[in-house]
């Protein structure tokens, strides 16, 4: 499945996309696919591997066999030495409780430990080989295959058969694919057999930068600064306009940086593609609002050899979500190095080659994450082989933070409250999102859950029409449908949510933490852009969605590794839940003001996105309702645990704890 970016803009909405995985934090849990060393789970001496039948093969879908000479490729995970282990010990260092606890490996240990041996490749090779299948490449991770029909099906012990998806034709396995059991439980899983979101690779050029987009005034300098009386009231009052955009200055303030600056710590930000503006855009909007300059080599790129897919995935469309979460990154920690790891495309065999590379050669010990998809299209093959990448992050000390999405409960966008994935893996964090006041002085007012209504002023300016209006964006979260609840969040997060699809066992809720997202409250970005008259030029703009709330976290992370005297937080939930109930966090409620009293702000914005050559429409925003989900006292399904209080970052200095 293809992705793109998660953010949300000042008058239209991206949602996110790409496939991802999850995986129960139990101690000893095992990822989807791996079978026992030697275990007889499939016909014949064979060892199935769960879930690489999608749920959409369905009977009445099913079109007939593929031919046996039909051209197939796939890419077979594998599983390492341990994977019991692995999952096992990532809790283990992960976990406060723990005598294990920050015990980290190096990369190289962690291969030494978990990774698939030299003999576990060859034998998996030979296999694959002697199925009739040519091998096109492999690494530590997976060996990559193609062949017909009839060497797949010799293989993996299944047919493929064509279904119809959505009004078009893929091919997808029959039954459950298999592995022999010989092969002693090498192999995690096949991907690839589905064929239904892989499109054909091929080389490209990258697109120049994405069209231009604007904000419209007046603005707020910091929220209800600016306040127009001529504007019909709502809630008791006259609203303020929006702010322009806030800044890292801001942002650092109300989320309790103090003087730490993310030094010697290293983020590291994931996403497909990459601006080719990006350095100059970067070091002129430092230069512009006030962030502390780039140092030689505290940004750096780690960049694919040949980008693919670029009309499929708007690769021009990923070049705003690089610049937000790096502008946004440095603006919290403004010490940070830097590394931007580029996919290839936004399709998941890219985008896990990129985590693969940060955890390979442990080149960050924080990964900002802004995309995503919905849990309905969590594909459990894919699912292992991105579990078995943060678990393995997690042995080594890095963590994973991931938006939660910007949908809400996704009732509007698919029609089923779902929550999004990668987000609701066990082993990521998941950042939620909020609408955020920050006054005079930067000072920090409230936050409410980022949920937000548009309602249009009306023709003759005197009223606010269909007030609250349409949903227009909000925090993703909720409960998920395949998760099992994670032991950090038992005694936290309440049943009523943890049971909420009705099952009787309590299951995975998400997210975990929250920041900024609403972009009636966002952060101001500056981006070089391609204007209507033909012009490529840089140029600012106010930009919310959790893709902004993701990055924040991340930098408020790096803070906070610095308080620990540089000691890696690594895969944090433990850490942020054991902090629950303290003053170190915000407790985020959907009515900040009181009951009746709902936040609001006017914005204008231009028609034609660019300037007022089309008109503007002036609408009133209303946060705060975020479709099925709310932000309530405690734990809750749009913040998580809360956001960053003042104290957050000064409780992870030993011996400071709340």
């Amino acid at each position: 499945m293809q992705g793109v970016p998660l953010r949300s803009s000042s008058s239209r909405a991206r949602a996110a996309l790409a496939l991802a995985a999850s995986l129960p934090l139990v101690a000893g849990a095992l990822a989807f696919g791996v079978p026992a060393a030697g275990a007889d789970s499939g016909p014949h001496g064979r060892q199935a591997l769960a879930g690489t039948k999608p749920a959409w093969a369905t009977g009445t879908a099913d079109r007939g066999r593929v031919d046996g000479a039909d051209e197939v490729t796939a890419r077979v995970y594998l599983a390492g030495r341990d994977a019991k282990g692995l999952a096992a010990y990532a809790q283990a260092v992960s976990d406060p409780k723990s005598p294990s606890y920050g015990k980290y490996l190096t990369a190289h240990q962690a291969q030494d430990r978990f990774g698939a041996t030299e003999a576990q490749i060859a034998k998996v090779t030979d296999w694959l080989k002697s199925s009739g299948l040519t091998v096109t490449g492999k690494n530590q991770h997976y060996v990559t295959v193609s062949g017909d029909a009839a060497a797949a099906k010799k293989a993996f012990g299944t047919e493929l058969h064509n279904y119809t998806k959505d009004g078009r034709t893929y091919h997808a396995p029959s039954t459950t694919a298999s592995v022999p059991a010989s092969l002693d439980g090498a192999v995690l899983t096949v991907v690839g057999l589905n064929n239904a979101p892989r499109l054909a690779r091929h080389n490209e050029t990258l697109p120049g930068p994405d069209k231009a987009f604007r904000n419209a005034g007046p603005f707020s300098t910091y929220f209800g600064s600016t306040t127009d009386n001529s504007l019909p009231s709502a809630y008791g009052s006259h609203p303020s306009y929006a702010i322009k955009g806030y800044t890292g200055k801001q942002l650092r303030a109300v989320y309790g940086a103090k003087n730490f600056t993310g030094k010697n710590v290293t983020v590291a930000i994931t996403d497909a593609f990459a601006s080719p503006t990006i350095t100059g855009d970067i070091e002129q909007y430092a230069k512009r609002n006030g962030d502390k300059a780039y140092r030689k080599g505290q940004y750096t790129q780690v960049l694919p050899a040949d980008y693919n897919r670029t009309a499929e995935c708007n690769a021009s469309g990923w070049y705003g979500e690089q610049t937000l979460d790096v502008e946004a990154l440095h603006g919290v920690a403004p010490d940070a190095d830097i590394v931007y790891v580029a996919g290839a495309s936004c399709q998941d065999d890219d985008l896990i080659d990129a985590l693969h590379k940060i955890v390979d050669n442990r080149m960050a010990d924080i990964v900002s994450n802004s995309w995503g998809d919905i849990e309905t299209h969590e594909s459990p093959d894919v699912a292992a082989a991105y579990d078995q990448v943060f678990q393995t992050g997690a042995v080594e000390g890095i963590g994973f933070y991931f938006s939660s999405g910007d949908d809400g409960d996704n009732t509007v966008k698919t029609g089923v409250k779902q929550v999004d994935t990668p987000a609701n893996s066990p082993w990521v964090t998941s950042v939620g999102g909020t609408s955020l006041a920050v006054g005079k002085g930067d000072k920090y007012l409230w936050e409410t859950g980022w949920g937000t209504h548009s309602a249009p002023l009306s023709k003759d300016g005197h009223s606010w029409d269909g007030l609250p209006g349409a949903f227009t964006g909000g925090a993703g979260g909720g409960t998920s449908t395949l998760h099992p609840q994670p032991f950090y969040q038992r005694g936290v997060v309440p049943d009523t949510l943890a049971k909420a699809n009705g099952t009787s066992a309590p299951m995975r809720v998400e997210p975990d933490i929250a920041a900024v997202a609403d972009s009636s409250t966002g952060f101001l970005v500056g981006q070089t852009q391609t204007f209507p008259d033909g012009s490529v030029k840089y140029d600012e703009y106010r930009i919310g969605g959790t893709s902004l709330a993701a990055p924040v976290i991340a930098g408020v992370q790096a803070l906070a590794q610095q308080a620990r005297h540089g000691v890696p937080i690594g895969f944090a939930n433990p850490a942020i839940y054991d902090r629950y109930g303290t003053p170190a966090y915000h407790d985020v409620t959907d009515h900040p003001l009181g009951k009746g009293r709902t936040p609001a702000v006017a914005r204008v914005d231009y028609v034609n996105h660019v300037d007022a050559s089309g008109g503007t429409v002036t609408s009133l925003r209303s946060m705060g309702g975020d479709l099925s989900l709310s932000a309530t006292v405690g734990y809750d399904n749009v913040t998580g645990v809360g956001s960053p209080a003042d104290t957050y970052v000064t409780s992870y200095v030993p011996g400071q704890r709340n």
